[in-house]
């Protein structure tokens, strides 16, 4: 058991992560509650005030919402890196304090620097008991973290027991600096402990941060100078125009007046309770409170007030009171005296208590005109859902309760409030712990709660989600109040109101100084000295630049446009504003980096990471501005390189990108071209025209036989078959066998008697069983057919020492010679029983003889349900079907007496190799007849031989088609077994790509289709062309990736490399035909189509997209001709990386073999760079968490270093290029898993279930599981917050679904980054391992294959799609149903070709629109575009902006319950008082 001193606060929040609030302590509560996310993408002031913080002690003043924290972690992160290198070289031991002034930022700071830190990070405050005053716990404190976040009375403590020094400090963080004044902690750190330290070389770093730097109407200019002097710092801040261009804004403000309230009033309870005990003095302050409230609130409010003004809590407290004061004034008033004005108190207590405070409803007149106006406008958000959040601020405590207590009454079934106001125990007022202050403000977080009723403890130190309706009930009194509350209202389309009374001086005059006191602040940070002023704007640059006209220039020779350092400013702003966005929570604009190095300033400029360019650096000057301009220009000039800025200098970027996707590299399945169709292969033409010397010998057998007995045929060859794979084939009782072949590879010798006997044979087949007669010449034989011994087949093998003893030779001679068994008068029954009967003159009647049938006669009739005939009368007639002339004579030559014999009537079908259809089956039922045996030929092949022989026409069909698959990979050059080379080219329906449709024109018993191999191939694809972009391509970013591999796997461009081949003709389109199967070469004589002059040309209509897909399956069957499952080895890759580089046909991938890309690969200076300790540092606490050590660290923090985080900072490029290849690695990784594990499962499911696996859902799961996230380096204000709250988000959703392995998928969508950082990871490990992709299996199998053994539990996964979004918030949340979403095609940019733009229409006007490579894409940025501008809006604001009237069913009166009377009685009455200005607005809206 751990002793106490030995627990660390993070061991406690994951003992309590599952336990409900209401059991848990303060400081529990507060471990887990999350923090809310402000701001979304990166600013140049932070940056700016970054650098500054590294040189000197600063205090950054910037607004609530501007990423103060995000300034503070940067800062953290660097002194920490140089505290690891300054303990690899021996160094003494330092650590940070990030310091705060109350106990519930502890935890919620600690939270966000653990996302942000890759280091040890601890929140102590003094609530964690008596052990925290002991040396060892500090000792253990400082030797497992390096930033620990505390109150600072906490870090005052432990210095005064010289737990630690000051020189063991290397820096102070705090937070909320305006406290540090006179006794406060902060102030006592300074002068005590700080100050005292004489070597100032000695003292720590110190980063100061706050909203103002005064917090009281004092002289701001002197307090601002007396907070520098104290924190030893200099403030530094930015101006409102930064603030603007980097989309800092703030809510809309407006002035709510409401009529001007009654004079206090006595209600008849105040009168009626006054009158009987307005004498005791301890009434007197509660007497008072209810007649102000009456005027505040109303009578209501007035009245309900003392129903907990004498709870029993606070009679009692009361009563204590009385007690003490009686002791303290030790008069001599008996203590009988006491207990009777106890017992009077006492009395008045029962007496309020007895009241029914509900016994009337609520109606306006019971409410003041500040209530009603308040409660105008939170119906505004509530009336429809309880989307929005909102805070009330008020000044009292029971103000606060009796708002929530009339809300939760009158505020409708959308609106959930509760109260927030801090601690008190004064008597009469509320007593809320801060246990229970922090559980009101989790369930606000968590949307259990929409509306808080809150004092001024929610203008500072708890973290607020963010609000779309901030309203200030009560003025505010201080102008850091005021600030400070409306920095709450950070959501997009916010309000911020402020209630004035009409004709209220005070309270213009409250809004005025406060005003005044914000701008006299803001104008004493902008008369800051130039050098304490960050981001210089244009005026500056305008300044700088008059001066001095040297700077470079750049004329473009096309149309003369010039562009200067002053102008790229301008001109890359405008390129990056016009960039199409992913979503709209990113800020489109340059983020510019500036260091300070050699007396020298050096710009860096950062692109957002969807650019084409991500950064380029500039040159060094003298002035800040001119390295700004610098890095710009130089920007600008590798934009126009690249043609993203055309000769006018104007972006190029939004209209290729839609050109290159849409018009260039699309091809239409729909689009479709007639092409030649080989129906035979190569393999049957050689030797044709010749005599062999020898031939070869397969056998061909059924692996569960037929629906009769049956004897195995061989196949007689000019040439070795190969190896054919077995394939099943359907038989008449819809049973199913396999068809089985064996090779044999010795060769047969042949004379021409041999060759004459088999020809005979092979002539009498075609007759006997399919009525064909074919010439009978040797030479042009491509195979022959022969009876197989049944006793020697169990000895069969591939080797067999004399294929020749294996044919039944008795019977190929008994067939080739004598043909048939000629009838006589006297033949056996039991020689005709067991007999192949033909028709000589119909071909589609062939029998087996059963047994005679002694019952019937020759003339007599014919029996009922016999298959028909075209003649009837009698069963001798039945049994002839010549006809013409000769008939009658051959009839009347017949044996009238000759047995009748029972037969089966052999269907006529051939395509065994598809099920049976429905007509097939109506034929084979009823196939029993009766027939005499004269006039039908007995055919001298047996019965068994027979039964095998009517598999030809599938067997040969099946050939034809494996040798023609062949025949296609000799042609590219590709070694793949017959069975996945057919399946790769085999295309069964005409929308075979289009998965999970029904299929069109199905052509039944093809086998398996391309699609699995080309979903298996367009994965290989994906990363083989990702390898040899990462390879070839070392300067280029992800973007010009993106492009130069969609280049390379487009269907367009693989398409021309299947025309380049004739790929086309080889594809199998059509299924078993009966005209087709029949040997080539041999001219047809006699049967169906022997009149036909000419060879017919075979052709088929394929779409262009399935032929590119037909080469992705070539790849696919490539790959999966050679992988060994669970085992990697490079060779085993070698023919898909052939296929690859066939069907590619680039300069970017000329790679032919697996060692090819390792071979190409040049490391580039920064990964062979050595490593630095922080580095070092990272690479060993990773190796921890994955087995796999790193030869090159650096390219480890590559994986790591998200696109906001400067270049020049470690000279190592970010991970978008790493996330690139490890995308696609841990894509192969993926689909080899399901498609191996479900080898059933069609593309349209192994898609689907692709999808929760490469999810960023997942993958960011994953960040978090293995601890990634703590390693990311980036310059994204806000981040931290963002991923913290993702994180507790997401271990709630573990602990609540009991560890479930799908977990993932009940939480919101996560930071992009967190995905990216896996993939980048892989794609690291890749490269540093030499190419070896079974590290990257080893990833997968140790930690992602456990969550997908059941992929079942996926099957409903799907994500928070933005058009289902935008309907719920159109339908549901905003009441309008008049909306339309269309898609269609429009000229693209380029002529001649088309794109998709998809459009919202409301109320019949179109308002947001989008462009997208398909209507599903344009759909989604559409959904997105509007979103952006929608959500956040409440109802009554989004009627009047875009003009909707649809009528809303009043949702209020379908609730049942209590209290919704007084609802809708006091909604008609609210309405009826606000109905001139309503009707006024809609009128003036009207179109």
């Amino acid at each position: 058991m751990k002793r106490t001193t030995q627990i660390t606060e993070k061991e406690v929040k994951d003992a309590i992560e599952a336990t409900n609030d209401e059991n848990l302590s303060i400081r529990d509560i507060l471990a887990k509650q999350e923090t809310s996310a402000q701001i979304t993408s990166p600013r140049d002031y932070q940056t700016e005030l970054f650098q500054k913080a590294k040189q000197e002690n600063i205090i950054a003043v910037l607004d609530t919402g501007s990423g103060k924290t995000h300034i503070a972690t940067l800062l953290l992160r660097h002194i920490l890196d140089l505290e690891l290198e300054s303990r690899s070289k021996g160094g003494p031991n330092k650590i940070a304090f990030f310091l705060v002034d109350s106990v519930n930022l502890v935890f919620q700071q600690a939270n966000v620097l653990r996302c942000g830190l890759d280091q040890g990070v601890e929140g102590v405050c003094g609530a964690m008991g008596a052990s925290l005053w002991g040396k060892p716990t500090w000792d253990k404190l400082f030797a497992n973290n390096m930033v620990i976040v505390c109150t600072a009375e906490v870090l005052v403590q432990c210095m005064m027991h010289s737990f630690i020094t000051i020189p063991q400090v290397n820096l102070l963080i705090f937070d909320e600096a305006h406290h540090a004044k006179n006794n406060h902690p902060f102030a006592r750190l300074i002068k005590d402990y700080y100050l005292n330290d004489p070597d100032p070389r000695k003292r720590p770093r110190i980063f100061g941060m706050t909203a103002s730097p005064v917090d009281a109407k004092v002289d701001v200019r002197q307090a601002a100078l007396d907070l520098e002097t104290l924190l030893h710092c200099r403030i530094a801040t930015t101006s409102d125009t930064a603030l603007l261009q980097n989309n800092i804004s703030r809510p809309e403000e407006e002035i709510v007046r409401y009529d001007r309230l009654r004079p206090p009033f006595e209600t008849p309870f105040h009168q009626e309770l006054k009158r009987a005990y307005g004498d005791v003095p301890a009434f007197q302050k509660f007497f008072t409170a209810s007649k102000e409230l009456s005027s505040e609130l109303g009578a209501w409010a007035s009245d309900m007030y003392w129903s907990f003004a004498f709870s029993e809590d606070e009679q009692r407290k009361i009563e204590m009171k009385e007690e003490r004061k009686w002791h303290r004034t030790k008069t001599e008033k008996s203590m009988t005296k006491l207990d009777a004005e106890i017992k009077r108190l006492r009395e008045a207590a029962k007496f309020v208590q007895q009241h029914d405070f509900s016994v009337s409803p609520i109606i306006p007149d019971d409410l003041s005109s500040k209530v009603l106006q308040l409660h105008d406008w939170l119906q505004r958000y509530y009336e429809r859902t309880g989307e929005a959040r909102c805070i009330v601020f008020v000044e009292r405590r029971y103000t606060a309760r009796l708002l929530n207590m009339l809300f939760s009454i009158i505020g409708g079934p959308n609106l959930h409030s509760d109260m927030l106001v801090g601690v008190n125990s004064q008597v009469g007022d509320l007593n809320i712990s801060l246990r229970n202050q922090v559980m009101t403000v989790a369930k606000f977080r968590r949307g259990e709660l929409n509306c808080l009723f809150s004092t001024s403890v929610a203008e500072e130190g708890l973290d607020i989600p963010q609000c779309n309706l901030v309203v200030r009930f009560d003025l505010y009194r201080t102008m850091i109040a005021y600030i400070q509350s409306r920095g709450r209202a950070r959501h997009r389309n916010s309000k911020y109101l402020h209630m004035v009374e009409n004709d209220n001086i005070d309270h213009r005059a409250s809004v005025f100084e406060a005003r005044s006191s914000e701008q006299t602040m803001r104008d004493f940070c902008s008369n800051l000295p130039a050098d304490r002023f960050i981001n210089e704007l244009d005026d500056s640059v305008e300044r700088f630049l008059t001066a001095d006209r040297t700077m470079p220039s750049y004329t473009d020779p096309e149309s003369g446009a010039k562009l200067t350092f002053r102008s790229s400013l301008s001109v890359l702003a405008h390129f990056v504003a016009s960039l199409p966005a992913p979503n709209q929570e990113v800020i489109t604009q340059p983020n510019y980096v500036v260091e300070h190095q050699g007396g020298r300033f050096i710009c860096e400029v950062i692109l957002p990471e969807y650019s084409p360019v991500i950064s380029t650096k500039g040159r060094p000057y003298k002035k800040k501005i001119y390295a700004k301009c610098s890095a710009a220009f130089e920007m600008c000039l590798e934009l126009r390189k690249k043609d993203l800025l055309d000769s006018n200098l104007l972006p190029t970027f939004t209209k290729q990108l839609p050109a290159m996707r849409n018009a260039l590299l699309a091809i239409s399945a729909k689009k479709k071209g007639k092409y030649g169709m080989r129906i035979k292969p190569e393999f049957w033409k050689y030797g044709y025209g010749t005599v062999p010397e020898h031939v070869f010998l397969t056998v061909i057998n059924v692996s569960a036989g037929l629906d009769r007995p049956h004897q195995p045929l061989g196949l007689v060859t000019r040439r070795p078959l190969p190896q054919m794979p077995n394939f099943p084939i359907f038989l008449d009782n819809g049973r199913q066998s396999g068809v089985v072949s064996v090779h044999l590879t010795r060769a047969i010798p042949t004379d021409s008697e041999l060759l004459h006997l088999l020809t005979q044979f092979t002539w009498n087949v075609h007759f006997d069983v399919f009525a064909k007669k074919f010439e009978f010449n040797v030479e042009h034989m491509s195979y022959w057919y022969v009876p197989i011994r049944n006793d020697l087949m169990e000895h069969i093998s591939s080797g067999y020492d004399e294929p020749k003893d294996l044919i039944d030779w008795d019977q190929v001679e008994l067939v080739a010679i004598q043909e048939e068994h000629k009838w006589t008068p006297g033949i056996s029954n039991v020689f005709l029983m067991n007999r192949y009967l033909v028709d000589i003159h119909d071909g589609g009647r062939r029998f087996y003889t059963i047994c005679p049938a002694p019952h019937l006669k020759p003339l007599g009739p014919v029996p009922k349900g016999v298959p028909n005939h075209k003649w009837m009368s009698n069963l001798l007639n039945y049994s002839t079907s010549m006809w013409g002339k000769g008939r009658a004579s051959i009839l009347a030559s017949l044996d009238t007496n000759q047995e009748v014999f029972e037969v089966y009537k052999i269907p006529f079908r051939r395509n065994l190799l598809a099920q049976m259809e429905k007509d097939e089956e109506e034929q084979a039922e009823g196939q029993k007849a009766w027939v005499c045996p004269q006039p039908l030929k007995i055919s001298a092949l047996t019965t068994p031989l027979v039964a095998m022989l009517y598999l030809l026409p599938a067997i040969i069909h099946r050939y034809d088609s494996y040798l023609i698959a062949l025949d296609a990979c000799e042609l590219i050059g590709l070694k793949i077994d017959p069975a996945l080379a057919l399946e790769a080219l085999t295309k069964d329906s005409d929308n075979s790509e289009d998965h999970g449709e029904d299929k069109v024109n199905f052509k039944s018993g093809m086998g398996p289709n391309y699609e699995r191999l080309e979903f298996m191939g367009d994965c290989f694809l994906k990363m083989a062309t990702s390898i040899s972009t990462f390879v070839l391509q070392p300067d280029e970013n992800e973007f010009e990736f993106h492009v130069r591999r969609m280049c390379m796997l487009c269907n367009r461009n693989l398409m021309k490399a299947a025309q380049k081949h004739k790929l086309y003709e080889y594809i199998r389109t059509m299924a078993f035909n009966r005209r087709t199967w029949y040997p080539e070469g041999l001219r047809l004589t006699w049967g169906r189509g022997h009149n036909d002059t000419g060879a017919k040309e075979w052709t088929h209509s394929l779409g262009d997209k399935s032929v590119a897909d037909i080469c992705e399956a070539l790849i696919g069957a490539s790959f999966m001709q050679y992988n060994e499952q669970g085992h990697f080895d490079g060779e085993n890759w070698d023919m898909a990386v052939k296929a690859t580089k066939i069907f590619v046909d680039s300069e970017d991938h000329l790679m032919e073999k697996w060692s090819d890309y390792y071979a190409a690969y040049e490391k580039p200076k920064y990964q062979l760079a050595e490593a630095t300790a922080s580095q070092l540092d990272m690479a060993r606490k990773v190796e921890q968490i994955h087995p796999y050590h790193f030869e090159h660290p650096r390219l480890l923090r590559s994986a790591f270093i998200h696109p906001s985080q400067a270049f020049m900072w470690e000279n190592i490029p970010n991970y978008q290029r790493l996330e690139f290849l490890g995308d696609s690695l841990l894509d192969q990784a993926f689909i080899m898993h399901i498609f191996y594990r479900y080898p059933d499962k069609d593309p349209q499911w192994l898609t689907e279930h692709k999808m929760p696996m490469v999810s960023n859902h997942f993958l960011g799961s994953l960040c978090v599981k293995l601890g990634f996230y703590r390693f990311l380096r980036q310059n994204q204000s806000g981040i931290e917050n963002k991923i913290n709250d993702w994180v507790m988000e997401l271990e709630q959703a573990e602990k609540e679904t009991n560890g479930a392995v799908d977990y993932w998928t009940q939480v919101s969508e996560p930071p992009k980054c967190l995905a990216d950082m896996v993939e980048a990871f892989v794609g690291a490990m890749f490269v540093d391992s030499e190419f070896d992709f079974s590290v990257v299996q080893k990833f997968f199998d140790l930690h992602i294959k456990r969550y997908f053994e059941d992929m079942s539990l996926y099957d409903e996964f799907a994500g928070k799609h933005p058009t289902n979004r935008l309907n719920k918030l159109l339908n549901l949340s905003l009441g309008c149903k008049n909306h339309r979403m269309a898609a269609c095609e429009t000229d693209s940019i380029i002529a001649g070709n088309k794109q998709i733009v998809a459009m919202l229409a409301i109320h019949g006007k179109v308002v947001f629109d989008a462009m997208g490579k398909s209507a599903r894409y344009a759909r989604i940025r559409c959904s997105n575009n509007a979103l952006e501008k929608l959500e956040g809006l409440n109802p009554y604001d989004y009627r009047m902006k875009y003009g909707c009237d649809c009528e809303w069913e009043d949702k209020d009166e379908q609730k049942d319950g209590a209290g919704s009377e007084n609802v809708v009685e006091l909604k008609a009455a609210s309405l009826s008082i606000q109905e001139p200005t309503n009707v006024a607005i809609l009128h003036a809206g009207a179109p």
